[in-house]
């Protein structure tokens, strides 16, 4: 039984896989039209579709609307009972159908002509009514279903799903959507603070522990107690930072039996102690902690030392 459901699970991936290697075929003039009909768009472009389809529909507008491009989902049936009213002149209209026979669609496509937008068939079926109705056509022919009736909608609408991704790159290309757009878009969640919180939107929540160079053994435990960061920055004259000492620092100190009340900081510090500029992400912040196997890194610019990045702030965040 673990055998026949295994072969059947591979099978099936093994065709939709077969079937979105069969769409390169489609990718040709037509498709380049399409991309350009939707680039120069005055409007929006609404996508519509029933069944699954319209799940499809969905995904494609969440997409689009995500990198740069705006989309409304327009459900065929809703269509056709007063949701009509969201086409306005200028939006192109994108209709999603594997036999292009529905009732529901051919209606909403003779509907769309009639009002004079320009209509894209997303549609496994070259020879159905829903592409004799439309001005481009999007193919998303397969061969066959995943199903092993070959009737659910599985193959095909992987392949609807696949020409819409293609067709939101493209966009995504000619618009020049970068990491910048792609943050202001999605400013929530880890995946947004990856892409927008900086460095001087976390240390300035910390304390700034901080002593001289000539500070006594005494003073550089103290600052660090009260701080409570397991290190304090040592500066210079300037208030540029010249070392850092961390607890690992303290108890190498005790270990070779150094500690003296005449030790100050200049003895015990570890020079040039990895900085970040406030003005860095967040995540290359996390990136050098990762690469030099710390837990924080000294924040500070040209004018000299700002304060502490620690690795707790970073997990607090959700960067991690």
């Amino acid at each position: 039984m673990n055998a026949d459901i295994i072969s059947v699970a591979k099978a099936a991936i093994v065709a939709e896989a077969e079937s979105v290697q069969g769409l390169l075929d489609y990718v040709n003039s037509d498709f380049e039209n399409i991309v350009g009909l939707v680039f120069k768009c005055k409007g929006r472009i609404v996508i519509s579709g029933i069944g699954k389809s319209a799940l499809i529909a969905q995904k494609i507008v969440a997409s689009m609307n995500s990198t740069g491009t705006p989309a409304i989902f327009l459900h065929a049936a809703d269509a056709l009972h007063g949701d009509l009213g969201m086409v306005q002149p200028d939006d192109v209209v994108m209709i999603i159908s594997k036999s292009g026979e529905s009732p529901e669609i051919k209606v909403l496509a003779q509907l769309i002509r009639n009002f004079g937008n320009k209509i894209i068939a997303l549609c496994g079926n070259e020879n159905s009514t829903l592409v004799r109705f439309a001005d481009y056509f999007l193919n998303s022919t397969v061969s066959e279903e995943a199903c092993p009736n070959n009737l659910a909608p599985t193959s095909s609408t992987t392949a609807q799903m696949v020409m819409g991704d293609a067709l939101t790159v493209c966009l995504m290309k000619l618009r020049g959507f970068d990491t910048k757009d792609f943050a202001r878009y999605h400013p929530g969640g880890a995946l947004g603070k990856r892409l927008y919180l900086r460095v001087a939107d976390l240390y300035i929540q910390n304390e700034r522990p901080e002593v001289k160079m000539d500070s006594t053994i005494k003073e550089v435990i103290v600052e660090m107690t009260q701080k409570r960061l397991g290190a304090t920055v040592v500066t210079d004259t300037r208030g540029h930072v010249a070392g850092i000492i961390t607890d690992g620092d303290l108890r190498r100190m005790l270990e070779k039996d150094m500690y003296d009340t005449h030790i100050t900081a200049k003895d015990i510090m570890s020079s040039n102690p990895k900085t970040i500029n406030p003005s860095e992400l967040a995540v290359n912040a996390l990136q050098l902690l990762r690469g030099y196997n710390i837990t924080q890194l000294v924040v500070a610019d040209e004018t000299g030392y700002k304060g502490i990045i620690h690795l707790h702030d970073l997990v607090r965040e959700g960067i991690i």
